[in-house]
């Protein structure tokens, strides 16, 4: 149980790091996909591990 109140905070510090990534991305104008972009946009960068960032 003590790994817990050691475990709580990292995933806290993760959860908040992708937020701000995916914040960039959108105001790159882009958004974030799952694994790929769809034909009419482009990748211009990353929002998470198995996400991209995707423009028109």
């Amino acid at each position: 149980m003590k790994i817990l109140f050691l475990l709580f905070p990292l995933i806290l510090l993760l959860v908040q790091g992708a937020a701000g990534i995916k914040n960039a991305c959108q105001l790159l104008g882009g958004y974030c996909a799952f694994w790929k972009c769809r034909p009419p946009t482009r990748r211009i960068g990353n929002c998470s591990a198995f996400t991209i960032c995707c423009k028109r």
